[in-house]
């Protein structure tokens, strides 16, 4: 069964395979994984670059849906690659295929807007699922490769200390009540301070310490041992 992308609004249906675009610098290896594909009636490779950037003109001409990107190329690396696709062609999903599982050329894939990343001895079966996989907006990450990432990731405790005393004492208050649960309703009642003084100092603690949202307030004072049982 194929996926296709409607046009205009990147709806998925099931009425075409996955127009695909292999990225390596080794003739052999595109030869190679189009042969494999052919096999796999989800994915249609419709065109071949040799180095990052002749992938960038590849994905403006052809506008697949997902790119198989090497890493190490000539010219400009898979890296910077996926970086200016993903930036340029928001509908285009890039999938990492490389003999490199190095932590830092992973991480900064996927922090580039990789969607995926597998190793080549990856299976063609398992190739043409991290496809399908990707297309269909989810992440794949290859055997191996999910530790690496995680390996890359800050601790939520480190510096902890540093980032708590840039808050000022009622607003390391606020975030132990926050990370307990308490509402602004409540925060506001037990300290007897208004809601909107409670609003202004959450605003305050977000910018300071960097963070998105209440939840994650919470899971910095709970991860930081800084919350307070009731």
């Amino acid at each position: 069964m194929g996926f296709d992308t409607a046009e205009g609004d990147g709806t998925v249906t099931e009425n075409a395979a996955i127009r695909t675009v292999v990225v390596d610098d080794l003739k052999l290896i595109r030869q190679g994984l189009r042969l494999l594909l052919a096999d796999e009636k989800v994915v249609e490779v419709v065109g071949e670059a040799d180095n990052g950037l002749d992938a960038i003109a590849k994905v403006e001409q052809l506008q697949p849906d997902v790119v198989l990107m090497d890493i190490e190329m000539p010219t400009l690396n898979g890296v910077e690659a996926t970086r200016r696709i993903c930036d340029r062609f928001e509908r285009v999903k890039v999938l990492i295929l490389s003999v490199d599982d190095d932590e830092e050329y992973v991480a900064q894939a996927l922090r580039y807007g990789a969607a995926g990343y597998l190793l080549k001895n990856t299976p063609a079966d398992e190739i043409a699922f991290a496809i399908q996989a990707v297309h269909k907006g989810y992440m794949h990450l290859g055997p191996g490769i999910g530790q690496k990432v995680i390996a890359q990731l800050p601790d939520p405790a480190l510096h902890a200390p540093q980032r708590w005393k840039k808050l000022t004492p009622r607003e390391q208050e606020i975030l132990q009540l926050i990370a307990q649960g308490a509402n602004n309703r409540e925060i506001a009642q037990r300290l007897c301070i208004s809601e909107k003084t409670v609003k202004n100092h959450v605003s305050s603690i977000l910018h300071r310490l960097d963070l998105r949202d209440r939840t994650q307030a919470a899971i910095f004072a709970s991860n930081s041992k800084l919350a307070v049982s009731n």
